[in-house]
């Protein structure tokens, strides 16, 4: 235990050193101090593990097959010989129970057994393994997927315990979905009083204890949390990894657990990625820099320093980090020569983004310049992932439920479309995993220069067919005006009682039942086949 928090409290110590090291320095030679270890970019032929089938879901392509509907049984069966991550979790409640405290011992031994029957079985399928790092403390702001380890230290000893599991076997590795999007500082005051010791920055603290110890194994592709296209501002995310230590990983991973299009998560990738090249390289904003910042955070993400958006209006394009939220741009651009130089709406999520749309809404092209007008020669080097388990419809802006029958108001859509996150119904998988993305920066964003690829790969990490929790109304996420001309359902409320916060209006809407969604990680058998019947592109049956 000393010695763990010894080695937190040096790699802090040898942050700061390197920090005030890289301010003495010129930009260029900054930007060196910085980069990355070797490139650890996964070649466009790798081969992605198929784990087990996920619980739940044999049972339901066999009673699939007992009740005659072999097409259905068919494509959950293809749905499950897709390559999707393994999922890396702390102690159990029953662990957790233990006297003395020492469940999350056994979760470092449950660990360290399960990425070795993992790396086991990837090496029978001569395949590379995704591991998703899930156990932070104060994991998910205590909501739909609350728990992670006791304490930094017990963190630290899983991490420890995952890093020496691994071996000399090549990995991807994801750590900690939501991680870095949702900091403590963005869940409130309730969270602040039940989990005093969880701040921004020991949730930073956290991370780069990982990075440190898993990118000592130069066979491991490692990955942060970058959030989402729709969630945090490009320059907030941007600062949040720079803190994170970005710069000595792989890159980040977007859209986890989420239903963003490709394009658009490929567009605010390269942003994010864009903005720490500028920031760091031309700016030498260090990590100690944005650390400083990222602790203040509160409510949501305000980048400061180089990481904050350029100060428009403008009679040339500045410096500073543009954002999907505000996409005007200058005298030539597209967007310019649709509402005006410098007049810019935030980008809607419910379409795909392009330079060239004559929607402004979809029109990247002002953000773009200004990131080439911003970078000049520096190339954005930062890799990131995506995962495509569940966006292959993108995501729902539900605004049908405001049209007949079901006639909700405007407060009801609204709210719905910010939970949509959460087990939406017609939702559908989307491409499936490969390193092979086709995506560089002259094929996306035009204005940008050089043309690395930072799109390192479309990735399951999401076990399609698990629920993301019980979506409900009394979770905020399911408000519903059961006063509407709805839909007969028998059981459904006549009013607004207490049993009508328990259940999910949506998916009572398509099972015709009064229907509580499962908790979070089991297996939702109505959105799993929902999800393979909407696959797009669509799933290959097998013969």
């Amino acid at each position: 235990m000393q010695r763990r928090t010894l080695r937190r409290h040096l790699a802090g110590l040898t942050t700061l050193a390197m920090g005030a090291a890289a301010l003495a320095l010129t930009p260029g030679l900054a930007s060196a101090a910085t980069q990355a270890p070797a490139d650890r970019t996964l070649a466009a032929n790798t081969r992605f593990y198929v784990p087990p089938p996920a619980q739940g879901s044999v049972q339901q392509i066999l009673q699939l097959v007992k009740s005659g509907q072999l097409k259905n049984a068919g494509l959950l069966t293809a749905m499950e010989a897709v390559p999707s991550a393994v999922w890396l979790d702390g102690e159990t409640a029953a662990q957790a129970a233990e006297p003395g405290n020492l469940g999350w011992e056994q979760a470092d031994a449950s660990v360290t057994r399960q990425v070795r029957l993992t790396l086991a079985a990837a090496s029978l399928e001569h395949a590379v393994p995704i591991f998703v790092a899930y156990n932070i403390p104060g994991r998910d702001c205590s909501e739909y997927s609350a728990g992670g380890a006791p304490t930094d230290a017990a963190y630290d000893a899983w991490i420890d315990a995952i890093g020496s599991s691994l071996g000399n076997a090549k990995a991807v590795v994801l750590e900690e979905p939501d991680a870095l999007a949702n900091l403590p500082g963005y869940c409130g005051s309730t969270y602040a009083a039940d989990f005093p010791d969880v701040t921004n920055t020991t949730r930073i603290d956290d991370v780069r204890y990982a990075v440190s110890t898993l990118e000592a194994d130069p066979n491991i592709s490692l990955y942060l949390d970058g959030g989402n296209s729709g969630w945090q501002n490009v320059g907030g995310m941007a600062e949040t990894l720079t803190a994170a230590d970005i710069q000595q990983t792989q890159g980040f991973f977007l859209n986890v657990s989420n239903y963003q299009y490709d394009a658009n998560s490929d567009y605010y990738g390269t942003w994010v990625s864009s903005c720490i090249a500028y920031a760091t390289v031309n700016e030498a904003q260090t990590p100690a820099d944005a650390l400083a910042g990222v602790a203040t955070f509160t409510g949501t993400s305000t980048p400061t320093g180089a990481f904050a958006p350029p100060a428009y209006p403008a009679t040339t394009p500045p410096g500073g980090c543009a954002s999907q939220y505000w996409n005007g741009g200058a005298p030539g651009t597209d967007i310019a020569s649709l509402v005006g130089p410098y007049t810019g709406v935030a980008l809607s999520p419910y379409t795909a983004w392009s330079e060239t749309s004559t929607t402004p809404d979809l029109n990247t092209s002002g953000i773009d310049a200004s990131y080439a007008s911003a970078l000049g020669s520096t190339v954005p080097a930062t890799h990131f992932i995506v995962d495509t388990s569940r966006n292959g419809l993108g995501p729902d802006s539900m605004q049908s439920y405001a049209d007949a029958p079901y006639d909700q108001p405007a407060s009801v859509t609204s709210s719905l479309a910010s939970g949509d996150w959460c087990n939406p119904p017609a939702a559908g998988l989307g491409i499936e995993p490969t390193a092979a993305t086709g995506v560089s920066l002259s094929s996306l964003d035009s204005y940008l220069p050089g043309n690395p690829p930072l799109v390192d790969a479309y990735l399951w990490v999401k076990t399609p067919g698990q629920s993301d929790g019980q979506c409900d109304a009394a979770g905020g996420v399911r408000t519903w005006d059961d006063a509407a001309d709805t839909p007969s359902i028998s059981g459904w409320p006549s009013s607004s009682s207490s049993t009508f916060q328990t259940f999910d209006p949506l998916w009572s809407l398509q099972t015709d039942s009064v229907f509580t969604d499962p908790a979070a990680g089991a297996w939702f058998s109505q959105q799993a086949l929902s999800l393979a019947q909407n696959a797009n592109p669509a799933l290959t049956l097998v013969p």
